[in-house]
């Protein structure tokens, strides 16, 4: 089975003043297409930066990313523009959603960065939506919505362009305990769809719904197992 992300010996390090911070030291990491990954590990872990690594926001200091069979290191600042764009969908603990603008204009986004026309944004933007259970909901600004809500806007927002691969930054980090269950069930729909899910935190009960964890410590990769104990999520739809 071919990998959908190899990561060979990846190391970053970043000078703050004259001292010289090694946040990954030596990682390599094999995903596979449809894996649900959890990255754990404290704060100071290296997690957030191999998380900036894998979605192609920031650039390693050494080693080599293989992602789809290509070299990120040899793309071009355009093709990795469209390897964000269309190949990974981003879902982050504080939303970044566009405070003006309703439901379905912060979804359809991405859209209009693919070119895509405006009969075509509006239906897959509808679409999108009504998947995650905020039909009723698009017209609605962010500041009308709930935490949850908005996290089900930035979860559309992310699955828009079909990408293969969803990486999300701690995405209960802002919510509630009944809301972060709704929002793991979520992601648990859109793993069985077919898309791979790299999940970023720091809390073991949300690591556990991830079928397979890597555990880091001061920019190592500390343990890598399958999860034998995989917490399953009820029906994700219903909305408060």
């Amino acid at each position: 089975m071919q990998s959908i992300i190899r990561l060979s010996n990846i190391a970053k390090a970043y000078k703050i003043g004259t001292e010289i911070i090694h946040a990954l030291r030596s990682v390599s990491l094999d995903i596979f297409k449809n894996e649900y990954v959890a990255l754990m590990g404290p704060s100071g872990s290296g997690k957030s930066t191999l998380m900036n690594v894998l979605g192609c926001l920031d650039t390693p200091s050494g080693g080599e990313y293989i992602l789809n069979g290509v070299s990120v290191a040899k793309m071009l600042d355009n093709e990795l523009a469209e390897v964000r764009n269309k190949e990974i969908g981003f879902v982050f603990q504080s939303f970044n959603l566009l405070p003006r603008s309703t439901a379905l204009e912060n979804v359809m986004l991405p859209l209009v960065y693919a070119g895509y026309n405006k009969t075509e944004r509006l239906k897959r933007g509808k679409e999108v939506l009504e998947q995650v259970g905020l039909g009723e909901r698009m017209m609605h600004k962010p500041n009308e919505l709930s935490g949850g809500q908005r996290q089900r806007v930035a979860i559309a927002r992310a699955l828009v362009n079909h990408p293969a691969i969803i990486l999300a930054d701690e995405p209960t980090g802002n919510l509630d305990s009944k809301t972060s269950i709704e929002i793991m069930g979520l992601l648990q729909e859109i793993h069985k769809n077919g898309n791979t899910i790299i999940l970023v935190t720091h809390e073991e009960d949300i690591a556990q719904h991830a079928h397979r964890i890597v555990r880091l410590k001061d920019g190592l990769v500390e343990r890598d197992y399958k999860n034998e104990n995989i917490t399953i999520v009820g029906s994700a739809i219903p909305v408060h």
